[in-house]
């Protein structure tokens, strides 16, 4: 029987000639990463291991970037732990403030992974390195601290749904639509540990960083991890950050199959995720009238300069409603530097928003852009569980950095193909 691109690369880990889906397999990391939050945790269960040190480390990856810059005396705390750690064990990719960005979106960019990797993080969003034709996924605290340690990890193989892209996208249509569509469609269970393998015509036409976004999000449909053909775009993105060879692995004719879905990415339109689910979408001309209080454009979904240049189209020489609170968050410290070079900045500012240093901040509720009680929030991040940014009575509008910039500009949730007629 064939194998699918993620149970090839999960044999060539673990040195077999073949898996299949439900075998448990013990597999050979490249890298293990940790952030502010979890490392820590990491940090003690590894500590009581006993091990003399980390088993490789250049593949041992600590980000400080939910809560930093610090915002309180626990954060402070944390991440000193964590620096602690990483200059005792004398780690090669320690990003602290100065340095850091949103970490999966700093990974991609410092070439940190590559085609065919496997990559584990103490962050249920890893799966964002699909993108570009690795396997990653989400573990615990308690699987870094061993994967620090052993340079290997426990796996349950899993089976897969494959969806075929067709066409490509409209204008003002992103990366991020097009996995809220596919949420909306299958819904937040609909791909309960298994593999989103994205495959087709359609995916030529996507840029790196929509794909980024759409392998981001497949833990919001319950994958285990999301990913990529390789072509030549993700080639020449790997070649520009990375001398390592990438492997890259294709499915077999006959691989096996949950579901076979097809998305025709022309019939995509602009997408919002309405509370209390990424499931619960409705397109733009179905929203009707939801007034806002504030607007997040960032995250590790969508903080990339590709999606501060499409808000900053949107806004240049607009302003943003009086009522309300637009925050941009470039995801790292290279973006942000290129936004300021290119004028984004300006036009961010211009319009009335205010720019915060790469962050994740207000997509966990934990600084820069907390809710009160009532208030709404259209944002660009991943996940709007019932007070996910701030008090259990606000909301939050999951869309893409177009509909948000047009929301921020028009009070409520916009189409930014109106706002850019007018």
């Amino acid at each position: 029987m064939g194998m699918t691109m993620s149970q090839k690369i999960l044999a060539h880990h673990a040195g077999l000639e073949q898996v299949s889906a439900g075998d448990l397999v013990l597999v050979s990391v490249d890298r293990v990463l940790g952030n502010d939050i979890t490392s820590p945790v990491a940090i003690r269960e590894y500590e009581k291991i006993g091990q003399a040190g980390v088993f490789d480390k250049d593949k041992v990856t600590m980000v400080m970037d939910h809560f930093a810059p610090n915002k309180d005396i626990k954060a402070a705390v944390q991440c000193k732990m964590c620096r602690d750690f990483c200059g005792k064990e004398e780690i090669t990719h320690f990003y602290d403030v100065g340095r850091m960005g949103i970490e999966h979106a700093l990974l991609p960019e410092k070439g940190l992974v590559i085609a065919g990797d496997v990559v584990i993080g103490a962050d249920s969003h890893t799966c964002t390195y699909g993108a570009l034709g690795a396997f990653s996924t989400g573990v615990g605290s308690t699987d870094m601290a061993c994967g620090m340690a052993t340079g290997k990890t426990w796996f349950k193989v899993p089976s897969a749904i494959k969806f075929v892209l067709r066409g490509k996208l409209n204008r003002y249509v992103s990366g991020k639509d097009v996995i809220l569509h596919i949420i909306g469609k299958i819904g937040v269970d609909g791909a309960l540990y298994k593999s989103m393998e994205f495959v087709g015509e359609g995916v030529s036409s996507l840029t790196v960083y929509d794909r980024l976004t759409i392998a981001n999000m497949a833990i919001e449909a319950g994958a285990k991890n999301g990913i990529f053909e390789v072509d030549e775009r993700t080639l020449e993105y790997i070649r520009e950050r990375s001398d390592r060879e990438p492997l890259i692995f294709t499915a077999d004719e006959d691989a096996e199959y949950d579901e076979v879905i097809e998305i025709d990415l022309d019939e995509i339109t602009p997408t919002v995720a309405f509370p209390h689910l990424p499931e619960n979408t409705r397109t733009i001309d179905n929203v009707g009238e939801v007034m806002i209080d504030q607007v997040v454009i960032g995250s590790c979904t969508n903080g990339h300069y590709k999606d501060l240049a499409e808000a900053a189209e949107i806004l240049r020489g607009r302003k943003i409603a009086s009522w309300v609170r637009a925050i941009v968050i470039p995801a790292t410290q290279d973006i942000y530097l290129r936004a300021m070079e290119d004028g984004l900045l300006k036009i961010f500012i211009e319009a009335g928003c205010v720019v915060s240093t790469p962050t994740c901040g207000p997509c966990l509720g934990g600084y820069m852009g907390i809710l009160a009680a009532g208030e709404r929030a259209v944002a660009t991040t991943n996940r709007n569980f019932v007070g996910r940014m701030g008090d259990v009575k606000s909301e939050v509008y999951l869309a893409s950095p177009a509909v948000a910039a047009a929301s921020a500009i028009a009070g409520k949730i916009a189409d930014p193909r109106e706002i850019m007629k007018g």
